[in-house]
């Protein structure tokens, strides 16, 4: 006989089903899940536009007739990886304020998952540029991005000269008004003070008149004190009659 009758076998089978039940349908959610997530990755919007450069050099590389001279291929990705600097600069500006804001919540997972791809990309376009230079030229991969930095800041010079420029004219047109202004502003003053001049000079004359007056009195006064006056003499002329 067998240890087990028919209805142990039914009743055993059962968890067994359904283990596989759920086991199934685990593997296939999260199969479903991973191609849905891969599927919105692929579907966001690029972190950066088009790597023109990029291209532009890749097209030069493979072309064949006519076949593109080393030294026109070492421009175009040197031209690359000027490229790559700037785009690793706002990478590494951007992180640190990104992960700040999605712990806040103030972004969702579809902009760090932007960021994230972006920054992978950077990676392996870094890892695909040194290769490329040290295909050309041994050692020059560890080189090549100095060289691109600092084409980078000059060409950051440049522009920031360029929009020097540009303002120049404006700016040459606001001082000239500001100092139309300031000599009307001037000048108009100076009339003012023309307007004023003569009344404060008769002002002037008769208040020095008045002082010459006063001084003249003052004069006449001391005059008649030291020569004895007319008032001294009557009296004298008094006590005279008196004794007689």
């Amino acid at each position: 006989m067998w240890p087990f009758d028919a209805v142990d076998w039914v009743m055993l089978s059962i968890p067994i089903a359904y283990l596989f039940i759920l086991v199934g349908s685990l593997y296939t959610f999260s199969s479903i899940y991973r191609k849905r997530k891969a599927y919105r990755a692929a579907s966001l919007e690029p972190w950066f536009p088009q790597h023109l450069q990029r291209d532009i050099y890749l097209s030069l590389l493979h072309q064949e007739d006519p076949k593109v001279p080393d030294s026109i291929l070492k421009a175009a990705l040197l031209r690359r990886a000027t490229e790559d600097i700037s785009r690793i600069i706002q990478v590494r500006s951007q992180k640190q304020a990104l992960q700040v804001l999605l712990q806040r919540g103030s972004v969702g997972d579809d902009l760090w998952q932007r960021f994230q791809r972006a920054e992978k990309e950077i990676e392996d376009e870094l890892r695909d540029v040194v290769q490329e230079a040290n295909a050309f030229a041994p050692n020059w991969g560890q080189t090549i991005f100095q060289s691109a930095s600092e084409l980078s800041q000059n060409n950051l010079l440049r522009q920031r000269l360029d929009e020097i420029l540009s303002t120049a004219d404006s700016e040459r047109q606001w001082w000239d008004t500001r100092r139309s202004q300031i000599q009307s502003e001037l000048l108009g003053e100076l009339d003012q003070d023309k307007t004023k001049s003569p009344k404060e000079g008769s002002v002037a004359g008769s208040v020095a008149g008045s002082f010459r007056g006063t001084k003249t009195a003052s004069d006449d006064d001391a005059v008649l004190v030291e020569s004895g006056g007319p008032a001294e003499k009557t009296g004298k002329g008094k006590k005279k009659k008196g004794k007689h």
